[in-house]
């Protein structure tokens, strides 16, 4: 396939370049897709995802999201959770970590229209697999977030990644979501789901070791919220 590597802000304008060159040489078939990390999507290259959907190009854009910039040091991003220990909101005697809660970009992409938007996780390949052919045989921009553990970043082993992503989901922190036309199709979260402790996912890993018990209750809080959005 052809690929272009761009710079890991502006991947979704290079995206919107190729798509227009595509219209000009008469390919409106054609699904451009974007491979890109949170700290790209969320925060420095935000600005122009939001112009590529607001134009409802015809592209694809994936989001691996580690929860940190973990390209460039593992600085905290728009995608950092409520507590994580990150090189630029470290954890200590005056700090929790991050003070903010993860920027809810499914809400955003579906403020754009978006015909198809689905989370997933790294611990769920075959729904990954799933989500993407979707997304490329629905005609106009989609979006798909996936969580991807990072190793160094999150102080987690190597053969760990895996559970972690699962963990994720099965808390309700990172539900398996999917939405079509703006509405909510799928859901990993169903009436029969009984949900796994965040605690569980959290103290295993690094850069949650710090939290106290008051900081657990309010991020099972966040994982409740989830569960109750999404069952469907």
């Amino acid at each position: 396939l052809p690929w272009i590597h761009s710079l890991f802000e502006n991947a979704s304008s290079v995206a919107s370049g190729i798509n227009a060159a595509l219209k000009n040489k008469g390919n409106k078939k054609t699904k451009v897709v974007v491979q890109a990390g949170d700290g790209g999507t969320y925060d420095i290259g935000f600005g122009q995802i939001s112009g590529m959907w607001e134009r409802g190009e015809n592209i694809l854009y994936i989001c691996y999201d580690t929860e940190a910039y973990s390209n460039t040091g593992v600085q905290a991003s728009g995608a950092t959770p409520y507590g994580a220990d990150t090189t630029t909101s470290p954890s200590g005697k005056e700090s929790i970590g991050s003070n903010q809660v993860k920027k809810d970009m499914l809400a955003i992409a579906l403020a754009h229209g978006l015909k198809y938007i689905a989370q997933s996780s790294a611990g769920f390949p075959d729904d990954i697999t799933n989500k993407v052919r979707k997304a490329l045989a629905t005609s106009g921009p989609s979006y798909i977030q996936i969580l991807s553990p990072c190793i160094p970043g999150w102080k987690i082993k190597n053969d760990e990644a895996v559970m972690f992503g699962k963990l994720a989901v099965q808390t309700g922190l990172y539900p398996l979501v999917e939405f079509v036309d703006g509405k909510l199709s799928a859901s990993s979260i169903n009436q029969n789901f009984k949900a796994k402790f965040v605690e569980e996912y959290l103290m295993k890993q690094g850069r949650f070791k710090h939290l106290k018990k008051s900081d657990l209750k309010y991020i099972q809080a966040l994982a409740e919220e989830n569960i109750k959005k999404y069952i469907i």
